[in-house]
């Protein structure tokens, strides 16, 4: 058995359900595409880790994965996001894990390695985080659950990661941060991927 795994928190692609502030400007339609197009990016990076099992947890009710390697699927249970990570981390924990690793499909920047890094991290500190450029993080990694970094943190802020450190110093429990990408939950973090994805095609032709 491997001692690393992945948690994928996934919502259901299901139009109006789906990237409500893209849809609020774009239209429920496009704001599916762009979820979906979302997704296929995340899962074309985790096809690349070799040495973690991977866990697909969706937002509603379970649903067919369309992750082209192996992985088991579950459904998020919680009042709130830190319930439901903290739930999901338990439960891949009392598996016998001894390194779990969560990331969302938002971020479209994430990278294989990046992921590996994360896993590395955790061979010697209690804690990883992937920062987001909103002031939330795109990943989190840990050797155990520390309920306090899930409880009483204002979610969907840009206080997120900044409270979550907080909870992690009183703790005196060590962490690592890996390099700040951008989820994409506005037009314009649509609009500054796309810009940022053809000036890097540009340089690369």
């Amino acid at each position: 058995m491997n001692q690393n795994a992945v948690i994928v928190f996934q919502k259901n692609p299901e139009l109006g359900k789906v990237k409500t502030r893209l849809a609020a400007a774009l239209g429920d339609q496009q704001a599916l595409d762009i979820y979906k197009y979302l997704i296929d990016s995340t899962y074309s990076q985790l096809s690349g880790i070799s040495d973690a099992d991977i866990f697909v947890y969706f937002s509603e009710c379970s649903s067919k994965s369309s992750l082209k390697i192996p992985h088991q699927t579950a459904v998020q249970s919680g009042v709130d996001l830190g319930e439901r990570m903290k739930s999901a981390f338990e439960e891949v924990f009392a598996l016998g894990y001894k390194r779990v690793i969560l990331i969302g499909t938002d971020c479209p920047d994430i990278e294989t390695n990046i992921m590996n890094q994360a896993l590395e991290e955790l061979l010697s500190k209690d804690a990883v985080f992937g920062p987001a450029l909103d002031g939330g993080y795109y990943l989190i990694g840990l050797k155990e659950v520390y309920r306090e970094i899930f409880e009483n943190i204002p979610w969907s802020t840009d206080k997120v990661l900044q409270m979550t450190e907080i909870q992690l110093q009183k703790r005196n429990l060590t962490y690592s941060l890996l390099k700040p990408l951008r989820d994409i939950d506005t037009p314009e973090d649509w609009e500054t991927y796309l810009s940022t994805k053809v000036r890097i095609t540009h340089h690369n032709k």
